[in-house]
Order: structure tokens, then sequence, then C-alpha cells
């Protein structure tokens, strides 16, 4: 009990700072695609810094896998976890960076309060339209076929994506980009649901609450009017009893 405390205790402090590091990872990740021609040494320091965080992850993974009670169960629950880091150094892509970060943030997300959640998904949401958006131009922008060639041209092609309207004025020519594409219009629907059920569960949670106090204002008028049926049948059987209150007096 005292190394699962431990653990919980470490997955608290640890979580703010991660989301920080992922922010960190997200603009490394970015600034290559984004600023073109990209430098050997800007695409060398943003490499770096991707890494770093990945090595951030791992540890944080392995911390939390020392500290667990049952170790063998902890990697049977958090198998996706080791998914994702095992991942990247298997075949060192940076699509494979990118899917492993996000799959680390929304395990460590899924730890926050249900007040949290909502905003947490709003976050994942907009990382994945950006992320898919960085990761599709990377590679339709060198495709003689392509015609997503800027920014907008791919951060709109996300946005249609994931919404799954699908104009089909941009679209990936590619293998990969297509790859992305479904993963991309899966994740989008898996994502818009979650903030669909929250923002339903809410506006349900209200009406609950407000039907709860309708039921207890009913029953209060319910149980007054009873109280007030029986102080009149006791008034009347005590004015039945009373020697004035039997009938008229003689004349």
């Amino acid at each position: 009990m005292k190394e699962r405390t431990a653990q919980v205790r470490w997955e608290q402090r640890t979580q703010q700072p991660l989301m920080a590091l992922a922010v960190v990872f997200a603009v490394a990740y970015a600034v290559p695609i984004v600023v073109t021609p990209a430098g050997p040494g800007l695409a060398r320091a943003c490499t770096t810094v991707e890494w770093v965080v990945w090595g951030a992850f791992a540890a944080d993974y392995l911390v939390r896998l020392w500290l667990a009670e049952r170790r063998v169960d902890f990697v049977r629950r958090h198998w996706l976890d080791l998914c994702a880091v095992v991942l990247p150094l298997l075949r060192p892509l940076q699509l494979l960076r990118v899917v492993s970060a996000l799959m680390l943030v929304g395990r460590r997300a899924r730890m926050a309060s249900q007040v949290k959640l909502t905003t947490y998904v709003v976050g994942s949401v907009v990382g994945l339209l950006m992320f898919g958006s960085l990761a599709v131009l990377s590679v339709e922008r060198d495709s003689p076929d392509g015609n997503i060639k800027t920014l907008g041209d791919a951060v709109w092609w996300s946005f249609t994506t994931m919404t799954t309207v699908g104009y089909g004025d941009h679209a990936p020519t590619t293998g990969l980009g297509r790859i992305l594409a479904v993963g991309l219009m899966l994740s989008g629907i898996a994502l818009l649901g979650v903030v669909t059920a929250n923002i339903a569960a809410w506006f349900i949670a209200r009406f609950e609450k407000d039907d709860e106090v309708e039921r207890r204002q009913t029953q209060a008028i319910q149980s007054l009017t009873e109280e007030i049926r029986q102080l009149r049948a006791e008034v009347a059987s005590l004015s039945e009893r009373s020697p004035t209150g039997g009938s008229a007096p003689p004349r």
C-alpha cells in the first residue's frame, strides 16, 4: 500500500511537468516543418529536444513501474504506455514519435479529475489537429502530385478530416499521408464524441439537479398538505368532544 501511495504521489506531481514537456515536444516537432528551409543545425537541435523529452517520458514510465506494488499487473494495465515508449526505439520515425507522444499525454490526462476532463479533451483535439496538420504537411509538401503545400492547407485539411466533412479540395496523395488521414478521422471521431458526451452529461446533470429540487419541493408540499389535513381532523375531533361544540344551546 505504501508503494502504491508513492506511485500515486509521483503521478500527481509529474502530471503538469510532463504536460509542459509535451508542449516543448510539439514546438520542437513543428519548427523544422514550419521554418523552411530548415538548416541542419536547427533540425539537429529540434531532434535532440524531441529525444530528450522522450527520455523524460520513458523515465517516468520506469519510475512508475518501479513504484508499482505489482509490476506485472502494472505492465498489463499500462501496456499502451509501454508500446508508446518502445515504438520510437524500434523504428525511429517522426510519425511514430508524434503518435506515441499523443498516446502518453492522453493516458496521463485521464488521471485528471472529472472537472478538468473537458479541458484536457479539448486540448487533445487541438493538439491532434496541429500534429496532424504538421505531419501531413511534412509528407505531402514534397510530393509531385500533392495539393497540400502550405500550413494553411494542412490545417484546413485536418479540420475537415477530423470532423468527417471532407470537402475534397485538399487530399493526401501518398500512402503515408492516407494512413495519417485514416488515423486522424478515427481519432477525431473518438475525441469529438468524448466532447459531445461530456456536454450532454453536463446538461443531464443540470436537468437532474433541477428535477431533484422540484421533487423535494413537491414532497414538501405534499407533507405540508398531509399535516394540515391531520390538524383539521384533530380540530374537528376535539370540537365534537367539546361540551359546547356538539349542538346549538337551547333557547
